[in-house]
């Protein structure tokens, strides 16, 4: 079967996407707090970490590791509103960025981006180590 990866259109459309998100992102009221400023490499590390949890290229893992997003989120403190909205700005820029419309395909993608926002959520409330969310390597999502 092929890969989620594969089905979205690989890195070129991954990285479309990211693109989309990340400008919408950055101008959407409720996200401002946690998108205050425009990252140089964060489009290329949301990029990264889409396509190796949709079994892509292992290069966010290769580069940077788990823990660099676990520190990335650390202290934000993530609303509920800040991470539904999240989910929801993620699910607009999929039709933009031209993504297929499968059902499927979108309710992976759809069950991805909420589970990574839950992460996100406790890792930035953590006050301790023991505080953050189990998962310690990019997750493997597939149909």
């Amino acid at each position: 079967m092929v890969s989620l990866f594969e089905f979205a259109g690989g890195d070129e459309a991954l990285h479309r996407l990211e693109e989309l998100f990340y400008s919408k992102a950055l101008a959407d009221p409720v996200l401002r707090e946690v998108f205050p400023e425009r990252r140089p490499h964060h489009v290329e590390h949301l990029t990264w970490f889409t396509a190796e949890s949709f079994g892509g290229p292992t290069r966010f893992t290769e580069n940077l590791g788990f823990d660099y997003i676990i520190q990335m989120h650390r202290g934000l403190k993530i609303t509920d509103a800040q991470r539904q909205r999240f989910v929801e700005v993620y699910l607009a820029a999929l039709d933009e960025a031209g993504l297929p419309a499968d059902e499927k395909f979108r309710e992976a993608f759809r069950q991805h981006v909420d589970f990574g926002s839950h992460v996100a959520q406790q890792n930035s409330l953590a006050e301790t180590d023991e505080q953050l969310h189990p998962l310690r390597a990019v997750p493997h999502w597939t149909w």
